[in-house]
Protein backbone atom coordinates (compact mmCIF):
# COMPACT_ATOMS: atom_id res chain seq x y z
CA UNK A 1 0.00 0.00 0.00
CA UNK A 2 2.50 2.47 1.16
CA UNK A 3 4.19 2.47 -3.08
CA UNK A 4 0.50 2.91 -4.17
CA UNK A 5 -0.31 5.81 -2.19
CA UNK A 6 2.84 7.82 -3.68
CA UNK A 7 1.31 7.87 -6.85
CA UNK A 8 -1.74 10.21 -5.53
CA UNK A 9 1.85 12.71 -4.56
CA UNK A 10 2.54 15.80 -6.26
CA UNK A 11 6.21 14.07 -8.32
CA UNK A 12 3.45 11.67 -10.07
CA UNK A 13 0.85 13.51 -10.41
CA UNK A 14 2.51 16.57 -11.64
CA UNK A 15 4.94 14.28 -13.35
CA UNK A 16 1.73 12.41 -15.32
CA UNK A 17 0.55 16.08 -17.10
CA UNK A 18 4.03 16.79 -17.75
CA UNK A 19 4.67 13.79 -19.70
CA UNK A 20 1.49 14.28 -21.52
CA UNK A 21 3.07 17.05 -22.69
CA UNK A 22 6.20 15.86 -23.77
CA UNK A 23 4.86 12.85 -25.70
CA UNK A 24 3.11 15.35 -27.99
CA UNK A 25 -0.71 15.43 -25.99
CA UNK A 26 -0.11 19.23 -25.38
CA UNK A 27 -3.87 19.98 -24.95
CA UNK A 28 -4.47 16.68 -22.50
CA UNK A 29 -1.62 17.62 -20.72
CA UNK A 30 -2.49 21.09 -20.02
CA UNK A 31 -5.71 20.15 -18.49
CA UNK A 32 -4.56 17.58 -16.20
CA UNK A 33 -1.93 20.24 -14.93
CA UNK A 34 -5.08 22.86 -14.99
CA UNK A 35 -7.48 19.95 -12.95
CA UNK A 36 -4.41 19.53 -10.37
CA UNK A 37 -4.11 23.23 -9.84
CA UNK A 38 -7.44 24.01 -9.34
CA UNK A 39 -8.23 21.03 -7.04
CA UNK A 40 -5.14 21.75 -5.37
CA UNK A 41 -5.83 25.39 -4.37
CA UNK A 42 -8.91 23.95 -3.32
CA UNK A 43 -8.13 21.60 -0.91
CA UNK A 44 -4.88 24.06 0.69
CA UNK A 45 -7.35 26.27 1.21
CA UNK A 46 -10.06 24.06 3.10
CA UNK A 47 -6.92 22.36 4.87
CA UNK A 48 -6.50 25.42 6.59
CA UNK A 49 -9.51 26.65 7.22
CA UNK A 50 -11.14 23.24 9.02
CA UNK A 51 -7.60 22.44 10.26
CA UNK A 52 -8.68 18.94 11.17
CA UNK A 53 -6.00 16.49 12.94
CA UNK A 54 -4.98 13.39 11.25
CA UNK A 55 -5.86 10.14 12.77
CA UNK A 56 -2.99 8.83 15.19
CA UNK A 57 -0.67 5.92 13.87
CA UNK A 58 0.43 7.02 10.43
CA UNK A 59 2.13 4.50 8.24
CA UNK A 60 3.92 6.63 6.37
CA UNK A 61 5.02 10.46 6.43
CA UNK A 62 3.33 13.07 6.63
CA UNK A 63 3.05 15.71 4.42
CA UNK A 64 1.49 17.96 7.03
CA UNK A 65 -0.90 18.09 9.91
CA UNK A 66 -3.78 18.46 8.74
CA UNK A 67 -6.24 15.57 7.46
CA UNK A 68 -9.63 17.32 5.93
CA UNK A 69 -9.87 17.05 2.72
CA UNK A 70 -7.19 14.59 1.33
CA UNK A 71 -4.79 16.09 -1.76
CA UNK A 72 -3.62 12.47 -3.13
CA UNK A 73 -7.33 11.82 -3.60
CA UNK A 74 -8.21 14.94 -4.81
CA UNK A 75 -4.92 14.69 -7.15
CA UNK A 76 -5.54 10.99 -8.89
CA UNK A 77 -8.76 12.02 -9.42
CA UNK A 78 -8.71 14.59 -11.19
CA UNK A 79 -6.06 12.91 -13.30
CA UNK A 80 -8.61 10.09 -13.62
CA UNK A 81 -11.52 12.36 -14.38
CA UNK A 82 -10.10 14.28 -17.31
CA UNK A 83 -8.31 10.99 -19.09
CA UNK A 84 -11.73 9.69 -18.99
CA UNK A 85 -13.84 12.26 -19.77
CA UNK A 86 -11.34 12.92 -23.08
CA UNK A 87 -10.68 8.91 -23.43
CA UNK A 88 -13.64 7.12 -21.97
CA UNK A 89 -12.38 3.59 -22.42
CA UNK A 90 -9.23 5.01 -20.11
CA UNK A 91 -11.72 4.70 -16.90
CA UNK A 92 -11.30 1.05 -17.41
CA UNK A 93 -7.52 1.75 -15.59
CA UNK A 94 -7.80 5.19 -14.11
CA UNK A 95 -10.69 4.43 -12.26
CA UNK A 96 -9.54 1.32 -10.26
CA UNK A 97 -6.03 3.08 -9.57
CA UNK A 98 -7.57 6.33 -8.02
CA UNK A 99 -9.94 3.97 -6.01
CA UNK A 100 -6.88 2.57 -4.75
CA UNK A 101 -4.90 5.19 -4.44
CA UNK A 102 -7.69 7.16 -2.37
CA UNK A 103 -8.16 3.58 -0.29
CA UNK A 104 -4.48 3.59 0.57
CA UNK A 105 -5.24 7.15 2.73
CA UNK A 106 -7.37 5.46 5.25
CA UNK A 107 -5.83 2.39 5.14
CA UNK A 108 -2.21 3.99 6.10
CA UNK A 109 -4.09 6.09 8.45
CA UNK A 110 -2.75 9.16 7.12
CA UNK A 111 -6.82 10.17 6.72
CA UNK A 112 -10.48 9.51 7.86
CA UNK A 113 -12.64 8.22 4.97
CA UNK A 114 -14.92 11.65 5.27
CA UNK A 115 -11.45 13.61 4.06
CA UNK A 116 -10.82 10.89 1.21
CA UNK A 117 -14.99 11.55 -0.11
CA UNK A 118 -14.07 15.46 0.28
CA UNK A 119 -11.09 14.94 -1.80
CA UNK A 120 -12.01 12.85 -4.52
CA UNK A 121 -15.19 15.28 -4.86
CA UNK A 122 -12.57 18.01 -5.55
CA UNK A 123 -10.45 16.13 -7.58
CA UNK A 124 -13.73 15.05 -10.27
CA UNK A 125 -14.62 19.10 -9.65
CA UNK A 126 -11.22 19.83 -10.73
CA UNK A 127 -11.34 17.50 -13.81
CA UNK A 128 -14.31 18.33 -15.46
CA UNK A 129 -13.10 21.87 -15.27
CA UNK A 130 -9.84 21.21 -16.74
CA UNK A 131 -11.43 19.01 -19.34
CA UNK A 132 -14.23 21.63 -20.38
CA UNK A 133 -11.67 24.74 -20.29
CA UNK A 134 -9.28 22.56 -22.21
CA UNK A 135 -10.25 19.53 -23.74
CA UNK A 136 -13.96 20.44 -24.79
Amino acid sequence: MRWVTHLGGARATIGTGLLLVAVGERRLGLAVLVALTLSHVAVQVLKRAVARPRPCGALVDLPDPFSFPSGHAAAVSAIATTLALREPITAVLVVPLAVLVSGSRVALRVHHVSDVVAGVALGVAGGIAGAVLLLF
